[in-house]
């Protein structure tokens, strides 16, 4: 039996503030990334997985399912739906019947939509060896033609933005399911145990469609989750204090931790709890540090910022998050989220045109940049570089001179981590409506890019409400690994 006045002590150190606290109010905010990661690492976060059994809550690096062709993952994602016709998939048959009637009933979600048929305003060139048609829009990206896996045959299941997120984001399109990026931490950790295993890179002025959802954990233990690195001030929230400190200020306040965990470690002695929560709070300060100096960019050349469009107010900020992805899986980050610009004109219901040269102009040149550079570097095939959006759009015009979204065929990039080079895989009806050949569902996708980092999508499972889950559902989706965008 434990002594009352070791239950007298014990309260009165439950009355006195708590260390986390106590950190805060000193101006050492831990920010996400720290908590997450010391608090998984202690157990304090929530692992019930709904079978009885403790689910695994740290970050350490663990082999997969078998040997992986890519250790890293960089989403680029086009939030809104870039329009296919207009970017990489050129129908002539659209162009030749611009304002005809179109014969076929198409799935519609806003009003404004007509039934006349309304072709491209931009042209298409062929580009590298393997000849692939891309808009003048997409120069960048055709320069480097040869180097992707264009894949025009994609297809979702819903044509409003938030459940067509979730399902190419999740797997499904209810809410409260983990993200593609946390399955992938969940499942590999990280190899750098200062830095995150999952990153979010999103645009300074605000979110998108999805907000923060978009790299969530679900149910996944919440050390899983993506976290925030800011492309502007700090990377990481709350390193420093938001007022500045007398001289001596923080090393008076470390001083006096010091004395409390002394103190608390003489009236303790056999307890290892607190020994342990130092070594953790030790590792989120190297974890915050390593961040910063990861994406310290004042160290690359002038040459590689150029390359990035850090030089010019269009793709600075996009060219500067890109550059930042390529220094976080270079320093062992397993999956970096990168939000396409706010208020993406990619959602293109009225004044296409406009807004697809806006948009494309921010983002060209520094998705080019990011697969050259990690070309060049050697590290692409070890990393997969995603360019997509969660579908497309119509054939036919909406509001005069826009284009309503799309379930039934999108196309995507993909670079890099063993997938084919100078791929143009499948290929949609003659005015871009509906998937034909080759089809490739959301599912089947993740399936493939999961494959590539050595992970079986469906022995990849977290258990939660006495059911196994995985991120593709294959009972439910008949998801595939699909072998014919692989080299």
């Amino acid at each position: 039996m434990r002594s009352i006045s070791s239950f007298a002590d014990r309260r009165a150190l439950c009355d006195a503030p708590s260390r986390r606290a106590f950190l805060r109010d000193s101006a050492m905010g831990l920010g996400s990334v720290a908590l997450a990661h010391l608090l998984g690492s202690e157990g304090l976060l929530s692992a019930d997985s709904g079978s009885g059994r403790k689910a695994r809550v740290d970050l350490r690096a663990r082999p997969g399912h078998f040997t992986p062709q890519a250790r890293s993952v960089i989403l680029l994602f086009q939030n809104g739906g870039p329009s296919q016709m207009d970017l990489f998939d050129p129908k002539p048959e659209l162009q030749r019947r611009d304002g005809q009637v179109y014969a076929e009933k198409v799935e519609v979600l806003q009003p404004g939509n007509s039934d006349r048929l309304m072709s491209s305003p931009f042209p298409f060139k062929k580009h590298g060896q393997c000849g692939m048609e891309l808009s003048d829009r997409l120069p960048h990206l055709g320069s480097i033609a040869d180097d992707l896996c264009l894949v025009r045959s994609m297809y979702t299941e819903n044509n409003n933005h938030p459940q067509a997120l979730r399902l190419f984001l999740t797997g499904k399109i209810f809410p409260g399911r983990p993200t593609l990026g946390a399955w992938v931490s969940y499942a590999l950790g990280t190899e750098n145990q200062n830095l995150p295993a999952f990153v979010a890179l999103r645009d300074p002025k605000g979110y998108n469609s999805g907000s923060s959802l978009n790299w969530d954990s679900g149910w996944l233990p919440a050390v899983y989750r993506g976290t925030e690195f800011q492309s502007q001030g700090s990377p990481v929230l709350n390193l420093h204090s938001a007022v500045e400190l007398p001289a001596g200020a923080q090393q008076a306040d470390l001083n006096l931790l010091a004395r409390l965990n002394e103190e608390h470690a003489r009236r303790f002695p056999l307890e290892g709890d607190l020994e342990a929560r130092i070594r953790h709070y030790e590792l989120a300060a190297r974890m915050q540090l390593s961040a910063e100096r990861a994406l310290d960019l004042t160290s690359e050349t002038e040459a590689t910022q150029k390359l990035y469009g850090m030089d010019k107010p269009p793709t600075a900020d996009y060219g500067k998050r890109c550059l930042m992805a390529r220094r976080l899986v270079e320093s062992g980050v397993r999956f970096v989220h990168i939000e396409a610009p706010i208020r993406t004109p990619w959602d293109s219901h009225s004044n296409l045109k406009q807004g697809i040269e806006e948009i494309a102009m921010k983002v060209d040149q520094p998705a080019a940049a990011l697969i050259t550079d990690l070309k060049q570097r050697g590290l692409l095939e070890s990393t997969i570089v995603v360019w997509t959006g969660e579908f497309g759009r119509l054939p036919v015009s909406q509001n005069g001179n826009g284009r309503d979204h799309n379930r039934n065929a999108f196309g995507l990039f993909v670079a890099g981590g063993g997938f084919k080079k100078g791929c143009i895989h499948g290929a949609t009806d003659d005015f871009g409506y509906r998937a034909v050949d080759g089809r490739v569902s959301c599912p089947d996708f993740m399936a493939t890019l999961l494959n590539q980092l050595g992970l079986d999508h469906e022995q990849l499972t977290y258990s939660h409400n006495g059911r196994e889950e995985t991120l593709t559902d294959p009972a439910v989706t008949r998801a595939r690994v699909a072998d014919e965008l692989l080299a």
